[in-house]
């Protein structure tokens, strides 16, 4: 799970996953990455822990870190949260088959539609609660594909 910081959407969307996998017998990793390092080791934005806690999932111990190449021979699906960051990701593909993992998360939901996780940050507690819906559908979605 991608976006920008690594402290709002993707964190989110890490919480929203492995809360939907809970119980799963498969064996998954799941993290989360942003395209700036900006925030490495820094805790997810209060509004996002608590937006998370909200509807029983936490989030407070995760880690923002910065995406590196080496995500690409981690994971076999890296989702990102807009087209920036499917840029940014698509930029540091060493091949087509690194390429071939990164997808917009709605697609998942909206196939081919590109549709963009706004980046709650400069909002209010709303934008928090309209990401988590568009995450919790997303997720949800990718878990029964699973």
């Amino acid at each position: 799970m991608v976006c920008m910081g690594n402290i709002c959407r993707s964190p989110m969307a890490e919480g929203i996953m492995k809360d939907v996998l809970k119980g799963s017998k498969q064996n998954i990793l799941i993290d989360s990455a942003g395209t700036l390092d900006y925030h490495a080791g820094e805790t997810p934005d209060v509004r996002a822990v608590k937006k998370a806690k909200e509807h029983g999932i936490d989030i407070s111990s995760q880690r923002a870190r910065a995406f590196t190449v080496e995500d690409f021979d981690n994971f076999d699906r890296i989702y990102v949260m807009d087209q920036n960051n499917y840029q940014e990701i698509i930029k540091k593909a060493r091949s087509e088959a690194d390429k071939t993992k990164v997808s917009m998360i709605m697609n998942e939901v909206y196939p081919g539609e590109n549709i963009d996780v706004p980046d709650p940050y400069y909002g209010g507690i709303q934008g928090f609660e309209d990401v988590f819906q568009m995450l919790k559908k997303a997720c949800t979605t990718i878990a029964e594909e699973l």
